[in-house]
């Protein structure tokens, strides 16, 4: 028997999540009956739809923000307001408590790709991932909050824990229905901003496990399945550039060009900007750098050796192998500079250090070095092409 069928066999074996298959059969049959159903009779007010795009976007930015990159990745840190904020519409946006949502996920970075140990995998296929592993209790979907220590030292992750039920629910059903009292629509505005926006705020967060790990592009690491899609991250608050994620998870950031639609990253730098976010954490920029060329250089390495034996092939091998060493010789610049600056740690407190290294003439020459990078990826990217 091989492996795709063993584990298909699993799948069926394994038992039934009952609450949310339930959740997901109706939601989706309320949502293809009642609501089309309504609408035939009456109106939508325009109250209802500014309350579904209000509620969709607290409910997912504060899946994207906090749940993910707030208590997942502890990307930085934030204060009691917004942590509140991000626990009463993360319960909005119905996708488990703070801790099960968190503890799942650092699972599933370790494993990342494991047909069994990775919770929601893409190599168990395009359904799974999306939202197939939510319906069936594996074995890896097993509670184990070992790895979500430091989160049960949080007062706001364990109050929404204990009171998660009762919290879904009021903000689910309780909040749109007096939000539609008070603007005199009340089943209006809990079909659109209540079942309608669940729906869709479900699907477009299921689309990073699925999507986001089928379709894109890999400009840092090829290791794992994930992708930088800037559909997907136009529709998940810039959680589709997934590769440069997986990679480099601790960075508050997953679009880091200016002109990457990241919506979270721009939403926790304004709420840093206003005292309520702190040590927001970046990866250096040389790193970023060092990752892009190494993987143009497996690229271009990778088509070199599938290319029939030409002459002019010889000359862009040619041309590879001195890229490499000039690429060696920046990589050691790099880690002299990294030990010069650990030495002066030692000898200095750490506040004067870190001023004295951004105006220092070591700061200059490592951003000298990550110049030459960039135009290093320049060259082998070419080099790649005229591997073809």
């Amino acid at each position: 028997m091989n492996a795709v069928t063993q584990t298909t066999d699993s799948s069926r074996k394994a038992p039934v999540n009952v609450p949310a298959a339930v959740l997901f059969s109706v939601s989706t049959l309320l949502l293809l009956t009642v609501f089309p159903l309504y609408a035939w009779h009456y109106d939508f007010s325009s109250a209802a739809w500014i309350l579904f795009f209000v509620f969709l976007y607290a409910s997912g930015i504060s899946i994207t923000g906090g749940y993910h990159r707030l208590w997942s990745h502890r990307a930085y840190e934030a204060r009691l307001p917004l942590k509140i904020f991000y626990m009463l519409f993360g319960a909005q946006a119905l996708q488990n408590s703070i801790l099960i949502w968190s503890s799942m996920h650092r699972v599933h970075h370790k494993n990342v790709d494991h047909p069994q140990a990775d919770p929601y995998s893409i190599k168990r296929g395009f359904w799974y991932a999306h939202m197939g592993w939510m319906l069936r209790d594996q074995p890896c979907h097993a509670l184990d909050f070992s790895n979500v220590k430091d989160l049960q030292r949080d007062p706001v992750v364990m109050f929404q824990h204990r009171h998660y039920l009762g919290l879904a629910l009021g903000t689910n059903i309780g909040l749109p229905l007096l939000c539609g009292i008070a603007v005199g629509d009340p089943w209006g505005v809990l079909l659109v901003a209540g079942l309608l926006r669940l729906v869709v705020n479900h699907h477009f967060t299921f689309l990073i496990n699925s999507a986001a790990h089928k379709w894109g592009r890999r400009p840092y690491t090829e290791e794992n399945s994930a992708r930088d899609n800037d559909l997907i991250a136009l529709l998940t608050y810039g959680e589709g550039y997934h590769n440069y994620h997986h990679l480099f998870s601790w960075d508050y950031r997953n679009g880091i060009r200016w002109w990457h639609i990241d919506l979270t990253k721009w939403w926790i730098a304004s709420w840093a900007f206003l005292g309520q976010a702190s040590d927001l954490r970046r990866v250096p920029e040389f790193r970023i750098r060092r990752a892009m060329v190494e993987r143009q250089f497996a690229r271009a390495q990778a088509r070199l050796a599938q290319a029939a034996p030409t002459k002019r092939l010889d000359t862009v091998k040619r041309l590879l192998e001195q890229e490499m060493e000039a690429f060696k010789v920046t990589i050691g610049e790099w880690t002299t500079l990294q030990t010069e600056k650990i030495e002066a740690a030692r000898q200095q407190m750490v506040e004067s250090v870190a001023d004295h290294w951004e105006h220092s003439e070591a700061r200059r020459r490592l951003q000298h070095l990550e110049r030459t990078l960039q135009e290093q990826y320049a060259r082998v990217r070419l080099l790649h092409l005229q591997a073809a």
